[in-house]
């Protein structure tokens, strides 16, 4: 909704008044204006999640009830798949196979989450065997509150998803903070709220800049939980806000994540896992296999059909037919990800690309980069870039791989391919990540726990995990004596 906020149940005009432009990364262009809202909106939402929280009928629903409406979310999704993957790839610039599979991948996520909410109805209290006569307890989980919620560009209406879905589920109510460089697709979510009979207040969408909006959201005292994905420093100035009132707060951070090649792999299934694992999205992925590993005998065969194969990407707009490398998401991350190459230019061997495709000129394109003979100490082999760049390194040993690979603050995912399965069971089981791939990279499962090690996080997304993030667990405990217990009081 263009120059409108979502905020208990309509759409209202920001308190300043004030909108700001949406840029298409294709070619630069505005390609739509939103509201730019401030402190008060963000107030005037949290008020509203809060009032629908404490008295409206939401955390009283039944499971069941509470599961039929995401249900209807799921499918008012679905029924707009290529619609909103057309604004996505406005939105955002990936390309719109990609847009496709994410928006898909989002009704997939209510509709487990719509069954989760059922679950959650039928597993009632749990007894707690107690180890003294004369009482009795049990252990109910209920919903948080009110969650705060502040989302990034990359995965723009899946990683909303991640986080509405389970918190609706849950019983909580929400706020939800997109990026302001991919505002669009989050704002209808209002729309499909609406149309699903989502009660008003239950989830709210505030956009703005993050000193605007994304930090009065983290330091409002109506605030039960906040849930992040984004960047390190910000997951730091919002884990100090959480500290401030001791608000519940799950992160999930950035990550520098390795794939390790032993030589017994196939080439080619190296090449496309490698490919997939780094160009997919643009780079643009937190868990993204941007270091590699690849053992000595393997290594220079590797390089050249992997330098073969990304030069034969197809580069351009996102809606254009056969693309598979679309533009990054801004300007701003186009110049971050350029100095990173020309760093990369004096620290290791640049095998292909390191620049703007030729004719691309007028978006925020970068061509498929490959360093070889990258040192662990370089910047580019410890820093997240955070593009379609990619770090490959030899090894000589398994012990070595192992010591490279978890040679980092981050520790979000880690992949490993080798035809002896019991030696890639093995060192999956080393590796410090919270997510671990065996003879792939990057597929993720809504039912299988996301989240990382070290920098990488805290707590964990998806899955019976995702909805753990919105519970609380209160002990009830009973004395079921109807006589004074004796201790003041010797009848």
């Amino acid at each position: 909704m263009k120059d409108l906020l979502f905020i208990d149940g309509a759409w209202v005009a920001p308190a300043s008044g004030a909108s700001f432009e949406v840029i298409d990364p294709s070619d630069r262009s505005v390609f739509h204006r939103v509201a730019r809202g401030g402190p008060e909106d963000i107030d005037a939402a949290v008020q509203a999640a809060r009032r629908a929280f404490d008295s409206g009928p939401w955390p009283r629903l039944s499971g069941a009830e509470r599961g039929a409406i995401l249900r209807r979310m799921a499918e008012e999704i679905a029924a707009r798949t290529e619609e909103l993957a057309l604004l996505e790839v406005r939105d955002n610039g990936k390309p719109l196979p990609e847009a496709r599979w994410d928006i898909e991948d989002t009704a997939g996520v209510f509709h487990y989450y719509a069954g989760l909410a059922e679950a959650l109805e039928a597993e009632g209290p749990r007894d707690i065997p107690l180890g003294m006569e004369g009482f009795s307890a049990s252990a109910v989980r209920e919903p948080i509150g009110v969650a705060g919620a502040i989302i990034p560009w990359n995965f723009p209406m899946l990683m909303a998803a991640w986080k509405i879905a389970p918190a609706l589920a849950a019983g909580c109510t929400m706020v939800l903070k997109p990026s302001e460089l991919t505002p669009v697709t989050a704002l209808e979510y209002g729309a499909i709220a609406q149309a699903a009979g989502l009660p008003p207040g239950v989830l709210n969408i505030v956009t703005g800049f993050g000193a605007e909006a994304g930090q009065p959201l983290s330091e409002h005292p109506g605030v039960d939980k906040l849930a992040f994905t984004g960047s390190v420093p910000t997951g730091r100035r919002i884990m100090a806000a959480a500290a401030r009132d001791i608000k519940a707060v799950s992160l999930e951070l950035g990550g520098k994540s390795p794939l390790v090649v032993f030589a017994d792999t196939p080439l080619e299934e190296a090449v496309e896992w490698i490919l997939f694992g780094i160009f997919w999205n643009q780079g643009e992925v937190c868990s993204a296999t941007s270091r590699v590993l690849v053992e000595a005998p393997l290594y220079e065969a590797l390089l050249a059909r992997l330098a073969k194969e990304a030069g034969r990407i197809r580069i351009g707009p996102g809606l254009e037919e056969g693309v598979l490398l679309g533009p990054l998401v801004s300007a701003g991350q186009q110049e971050k990800v350029l100095g990173w190459i020309e760093r990369g230019r004096r620290e290791a061997r640049l095998v292909c690309g390191g620049g703007v495709p030729a004719g691309l000129e007028g978006g925020c394109y970068v061509e498929p980069t490959i360093f070889a003979d990258v040192p662990e100490t370089a910047s580019i082999w410890t820093e997240e870039i955070f593009g379609p760049v990619v770090c490959v390194a030899p090894f000589e040993t398994e012990a070595e791989a192992i010591r490279l690979a978890n040679d980092s603050r981050f520790g979000l995912a880690a992949a490993v391919m080798s035809t002896d399965l019991d030696r890639a069971e093995r060192v999956a089981r080393a590796f410090r990540a919270g997510i671990v791939w065996i003879n792939c990279s990057q597929p993720t499962f809504t039912e299988a726990p996301w989240g990382g090690y070290k920098q990488s996080g805290i707590g964990r997304e998806l899955g019976e995990w995702g909805l753990s993030n919105y519970l609380e667990t209160k002990q009830i405990t009973r004395y079921d004596r109807h006589r004074p217990w004796g201790w003041y009081l010797k009848g």
